[in-house]
């Protein structure tokens, strides 16, 4: 099911994705991936032919929506448990639930910024290596997972932590990225305009939950997702290649 592009897409992703591969070259799979159609007109064809309907756009409305990080998120490609390919939307100065929290994912994933920029802060729990668990930021943990019979984020507080800022970089259109399951990161719109990344989750061993930090105070128990319907999410797609087409 599918126009030229989208096929061609699905076909790439199964010869790159699919099979038995160690995290890290699976990451590093992932990364080649998005460079390959994040760059060029190929981006452009593939959300132009979803834009008109191609592809599965009920399936992949209901996993839309805006995230509580602050960014809209609109799947692209649903290949299942072995990979999960999507536009962002990143906003400025959003103001999403969730903006300042620090996390990290169910599987390898990796990034290409398309258009604006992304900065992103990378951190480790103190305490964890061998260290004595001195110094750092405090912060709440939770444990994040999905609801039963729906789609919600659940988050169940795990205690206290401390983090560690370890990495702080910038990511420009053209620049990639690609991070392991349990990397703690946060990363967020770096301009004054949006900035669209291509973002490929990757891996059929997914973790059963994520790690979530906030030093903003306690988040609610859960937290509701709102998938967008279809024509909001054909409309979406129109606009994102709008936005393509004034690069």
């Amino acid at each position: 099911m599918g126009g030229r592009q989208v096929l061609a897409t699905r076909r790439l992703l199964a010869e790159a994705l699919d099979g038995e591969l160690p995290e890290q070259d699976l990451a590093s799979a992932a990364r080649f991936v998005v460079a390959e159609l994040g760059s060029g007109d190929r981006l452009l064809e593939l959300i132009a032919e979803l834009a008109s309907g191609e592809g599965d756009p009920a399936s992949c409305a209901r996993l839309s929506y805006r995230h509580v990080l602050g960014f809209d998120k609109l799947l692209l490609i649903d290949g299942g448990p072995r990979h999960m390919l999507r536009a962002h939307v990143w906003h400025p100065s959003a103001g999403g639930i969730g903006e300042e929290d620090i996390h990290n994912h169910r599987s390898p994933l990796a990034s290409y910024v398309v258009r604006g920029r992304l900065a992103m802060e990378l951190y480790e729990v103190c305490g964890e290596g061998g260290d004595d668990g001195v110094g750092g930021v405090a912060a709440a943990r939770y444990e994040e997972s999905l609801a039963e019979g729906s789609a919600d984020w659940v988050l169940r507080p795990a205690g206290a932590a401390r983090l560690r800022l370890t990495h702080v970089g910038q990511y420009a259109a053209g620049s990639s990225y690609a991070l392991p399951a349990h990397t703690l990161h946060r990363a967020w719109c770096d301009t004054d305009t949006p900035t669209v990344t291509l973002f490929l989750e990757t891996g059929a061993g997914r973790r059963r939950h994520t790690d979530v930090f906030t030093a903003a105070g306690p988040h609610p128990g859960a937290v509701e997702k709102v998938p967008l319907d279809v024509p909001d999410y054909l409309e979406a797609l129109s606009d994102l290649a709008e936005r393509l087409r004034a690069l």
